[in-house]
């Protein structure tokens, strides 16, 4: 494969024109609104040294390789990359808390093995050879994340990535826009199950999880078998956990093989990093590393990007949870933070986007929860919570928002802010 040969000598890759490290290989891939194949003379110009374009007008020297299709190159390249390494490779998707659960995975792991994980969320079909194809023969394991918002596409990052185990998070209700329905995010989110049943290993399992456990067997599994590591919050369960304190940092038991006992003091909020957390003990557990080393990787580790985090500002402590949302982690982020022991509450919730013919119900289900929680002080960001009734306050766009608070400061206050990334929620901080 002659695109190996020369990725072996320039094993750095890029994608952008405007970043073009010395001695890299620019891909000219093609979006709705951009064709890279314009860009490849600049990009080797900056310091590429060869550009892969699938345009014959702009292979115009022997730095420029011609290919049927740019994107296609890619995913072959990273997926015979990942072959000749041969690197155990983990493979998660979920519709909650995948990011995070990859990070605390990879928080654990690397106590005892050199690994390799997705950097931020680069889970797509793109992002995902991306990743594979940063492995080096010195990582011992790789955390590729497979993110998808269409049928199929589980199992086309499957094909590309080979993942030799797999976990799902959990399904829920999101891009229904893309999916059509909550069946068809199952069916999708499975095929991660069905590729590890056919060609992998082992697959880890929350058996509290009735959708995961019937699409688990579904595809084959039984559940009793070697090949499952269950956990959750039976005692029977090869890794049991009992939540101890969620006001506000998750402190957890967990419980290995009904045996061995230890307390974790996270820096996460909300009780729905449970399950994340027991995850990441179970994959560290059968990795055989030690309860010490599990429970010090989990301790040490530091949420960000807007994700589970307790921001402390001169005015307010927010629990910001902006980075996405949808109905199953607004309902858990509302509930989380109705049982945290705290005053003066105050909620700032966005839009959850991608849901289609579903977007007016979920919306009006989330402000009924927060009229039966009682919640008083509440602040809607978006258009479709303006669609829905209530009697909260409710803006257009964040720009409305900031304005307000503006001109009614907020002090004192616990703060839980969280929409979908494209209602830009994070913007409200710096007001808080």
């Amino acid at each position: 494969m002659q695109l190996y040969s020369i990725f072996l000598k320039h094993p750095e890759i890029c994608t952008d024109s405007r970043v073009c490290p010395e001695g890299s290989i620019f891909f000219a891939l093609k979006g709705e609104n951009f064709n890279a194949n314009a860009f490849a003379l600049s990009a080797v110009e900056k310091g590429c040294s060869y550009a892969v374009v699938d345009e014959k007008e702009f292979a115009i020297d022997e730095r420029f390789i011609f290919v049927d299709n740019v994107l296609e190159s890619l995913q072959r390249l990273a997926t015979f990359h990942r072959r000749q390494l041969g690197t155990p490779v983990i493979g998660i998707t979920g519709t909650n808390g995948k990011t995070t659960t990859k990070e605390l995975i990879a928080t654990v792991l690397k106590e005892k093995y050199n690994i390799l994980f997705t950097q931020g969320n680069l889970n797509n079909h793109i992002g995902v050879p991306l990743t594979l194809l940063k492995l080096k023969p010195e990582h011992e394991i790789a955390i590729v994340e497979m993110g998808a918002n269409h049928p199929e596409e589980i199992r086309e990052l499957c094909e590309i990535a080979r993942p030799n185990f797999g976990i799902i998070t959990n399904v829920g209700k999101a891009h229904l826009e893309g999916f059509g329905s909550f069946e068809g995010v199952k069916k999708t989110k499975s095929e991660l199950y069905t590729y590890i049943f056919r060609n992998g290993k082992n697959i880890f399992i929350n058996k509290d999880n009735k959708h995961l456990v019937q699409m688990a067997m579904n595809v084959g599994f039984d559940l009793g078998k070697e090949n499952v590591c269950d956990f959750g919050f039976n005692p029977d369960y090869t890794v049991f956990g009992n939540i101890i304190s969620c006001s506000p940092f998750l402190e957890m038991e967990c419980i290995i093989k009904q045996t061995e006992s230890f307390n974790i003091k996270t820096n996460l909020i909300g009780a729905y990093n449970a399950e994340n957390i027991l995850t990441a003990v179970a994959i560290g557990t059968f990795f055989k590393l030690k309860n010490e080393d599990i429970k010090r990787g989990l301790e040490d580790y530091i949420p960000q990007n807007n994700r589970s985090q307790l921001t402390i500002t001169e005015k307010n402590k927010l629990v910001v949870d902006a980075y996405n949302a949808n109905p199953t982690s607004m309902n858990a982020a509302i509930l989380n933070f109705a049982q945290m022991e705290v005053t003066h509450k105050t909620l700032i919730l966005g839009d959850m986007l991608e849901l289609g013919e579903q977007s007016e119900i979920e919306h009006q289900n989330v402000v009924d929860l927060l009229q039966q929680k009682d919640f008083v002080n509440v602040l809607l960001v978006g258009k479709q919570f303006k669609n829905t009734n209530h009697p909260f306050h409710c803006f257009e766009n964040v720009d409305e928002l900031i304005s307000f608070i503006g001109q009614n400061p907020l002090k004192d206050n616990y703060i839980l802010i969280k929409g979908s990334r494209g209602i830009r929620l994070e913007k409200v901080i710096a007001s808080l």
